[in-house]
Parts: structure tokens; sequence; C-alpha cells
């Protein structure tokens, strides 16, 4: 699936904005979703509002699902999806 086609409505509608940012951009999101992408659950229940308290399953099977397998399941994936996003939006503005 390419990254333009992700469909992002089986997030809380407050996380999608965040979710597209990270995986499209390679911005990092809040500390919930930073935790979720690290693969870091105690974190992610720790800073959870009610929302995602409710949803953490279907927020951790979306991203299994629908996100690229290279952005998340730890922290040194997820820095190094924003290096590479960060190199692609750098070679963007100076071709």
């Amino acid at each position: 699936m390419k990254i333009e086609d992700i469909d992002y409505s089986g997030l809380p509608e407050h996380m999608r904005n965040g979710a597209k940012l990270y995986i499209e951009s390679g911005i990092l999101p809040g500390s919930f979703m930073t935790a979720i992408i690290s693969n870091d659950l105690a974190t992610a229940c720790a800073t959870a509002d009610s929302i995602n308290k409710e949803r953490i399953y279907e927020i951790c099977s979306w991203f299994y699902l629908m996100a690229p397998s290279d952005c998340y399941g730890s922290a040194d994936k997820m820095y190094a999806w924003v290096n590479k996003k960060r190199l692609e939006r750098k070679e963007k503005f100076t071709s």
C-alpha cells in the first residue's frame, strides 16, 4: 500500500492528523502516539486520554494493519523513520 492511500479513519478523530504527519512527513506526534509507535505500552497507558484508554487496542491494531512496518515497533525504528522522512523533505526542497 502506498503511503498516500492509508486510511486514517480507524483512529480516533483527534489522533488522525498526528498519525498522518508522522507517517507522511516524519513529524513526531505527542507523547501517547510516540509511545504507541515505540512499542512502549506502559507509557502509552500512562499518557492516554480517556478516549485513547478505551481504544488503545484498536490504535495498536491500526498501526499493525495500516502503517508501514518500518515506521513503528521500537524507538529505533521510529527515529530511523523520522530521519528518513527528514532527508526526503530536504531532497524535495533542494532539487
